[in-house]
């Protein structure tokens, strides 16, 4: 009998077994809680901590440098010992982060290792987690899966985790005592109870298909350097997390003399919100790209492109209700940006590198991470209206990048030789529709003119 045979008929019983996906996405969800629990407590560290904005901000940044090499070489090494070993060594990496983070409130460098190993945590989420929920979201695994079941699955599982977790640590650091200490102590209680799910996951890389070479080998992707990658998943990429970015940590500080004491829990709304509506807004990409044949992505970048031409507005407003409206745009552009590219991306993967080039996208995504560090360092000289309009200005410039590679010619997403690559051939057909009806051709994600 076939696993999904197997997996479709149940036990003996008639209890239904859980599927194999659902034991990954607990860890998924806590790796993404560790990530972003940090971010409502900007205003406790700035306030309780004495940290000046620029040094918050730079916590809130500083586990991209856990994320990048995180999700990179996490993935190469995926793919030569399996999916289930480094997603063990990310969730211990979250756990320790978040013992650190808690008995250092008043050491700025324990604080910034914390953060690092943080993102190493969220990085081996992002990159092998995202790559085994996709796995066991095959037909083999599971018989109600769709072609893009895994992508929605795994954006799905991260986005809730970055809003809930946001949404619990903010509550606690505003309503409970110990704001900086009790917050991480629960998300030290949901790794647990994620880890015995956990050890309970099939592998779903067989070692047949395994990376073999040397790990310098593994670390390349060829299939980041393809002409569909380059010109739609690289001018976006960026702006995932960097919508997220000024929705939550840039706005709420434009508006602070504003709301007074109630900073931490508005911070904690923005957050949740933004999150929230991009975890909506991810449901509709399939719709999206059948009803603009393939350009869900570009429908993302626009909205985008709006939403940070809005926010520089609510900025020289000081307006508490529009920086709430603004953040919601920027949700839905996040959550409409996120699957289009991560879908994108994984069309031009083989299995061997897979989680490779699902670690380059949300390396790039995550890079947007670093501009609200950016923009607080640059305060002194220049406001947050007047980086915001420049980053607007940089935004619409991505924008017409992408529409611009929209309309290139279509080339083949199995060779990454780009131009002299067969127009012809067929991509993986990324967007089909849940139900298995009206797929839209990959061709419609490289419009030709």
């Amino acid at each position: 009998m076939s696993r999904a045979v197997h997996n479709a008929a149940g036990h003996g019983d008639g209890r239904r077994p859980v599927a194999s996906w659902l034991r990954v996405a607990p860890t998924g969800f806590v790796l993404a809680w560790g990530g972003n629990h940090f971010t409502p407590l900007l205003h406790v560290y700035e306030t309780l901590g004495g940290y000046a904005p620029w040094q918050a901000n730079l916590l809130l940044g500083m586990y991209v440098l856990g994320i990048v090499p995180g999700m990179l070489l996490a993935a190469a090494l995926s793919d030569r010992y399996g999916r289930k070993p480094l997603t063990i060594a990310g969730l211990l990496a979250a756990m320790i982060a978040s013992s650190l983070l808690a008995a250092g409130m008043g050491s700025f460098v324990v604080l910034c290792a914390g953060r690092v190993l943080a993102g190493i945590g969220v990085g081996v989420g992002m990159s092998v987690g995202s790559s085994w929920i996709k796995e066991l979201s095959d037909p083999a695994h599971d018989a109600t899966a769709t072609a893009i079941s895994g992508a929605k699955r795994s954006s799905l599982t991260l986005t809730l985790g970055f809003a809930i977790g946001a949404g619990v640590t903010g509550s606690l650091a505003q309503f409970a005592p110990l704001p900086g200490q009790l917050p991480y102590a629960a998300h030290l209680l949901l790794c647990l109870l994620a880890a015995a799910a956990l050890l309970t996951a099939p592998e779903s890389l067989p070692r047949e298909l395994r990376a073999r070479g040397s790990l310098r080998d593994d670390l390349r992707v060829p299939s980041a350097a393809h002409p569909v990658f380059m010109r739609l998943v690289l001018p976006a990429a960026p702006w995932v997390f960097a919508a997220a970015g000024v929705a939550y940590a840039i706005l709420p500080s434009t508006v602070e003399d504003r709301i007074g004491d109630s900073a931490t829990i508005y911070a904690t709304a923005l957050t949740v919100l933004t999150l929230g509506i991009g975890a909506l807004a991810q449901g509709t990409v399939g719709l999206l790209n059948r009803l603009t044949r393939g350009r869900a992505l570009l429908v993302g970048m626009s909205g985008m492109t709006a939403g940070m031409i809005l926010a520089a507005v609510a900025s020289d407003l000081h307006s508490p209700v529009m920086v709430v409206g603004v953040a919601a745009l920027l949700g839905a552009s996040y959550g409409v940006c996120v699957v289009a590219g991560l879908i994108i991306a994984q069309s031009l993967a083989t299995p061997r590198d897979l989680a490779g080039i699902t670690g380059v996208y949300y390396s790039l995504s995550y890079l947007g991470f670093l501009l609200p560090t950016i923009l607080a360092a640059l305060t002194p000289v220049l406001p947050y209206t007047g980086g915001l309009v420049i980053v607007a200005g940089i935004c619409a410039l991505c924008l017409m990048f992408v529409a611009i590679g929209l309309r290139r010619p279509n080339w083949s997403a199995q060779d990454p030789a780009g131009p002299t690559a067969d127009p012809a051939a067929p991509m993986q057909d990324p967007t089909a529709a849940d139900d298995g009806t009206d797929r839209t051709t990959a061709a419609d994600l490289t419009l030709s003119r």
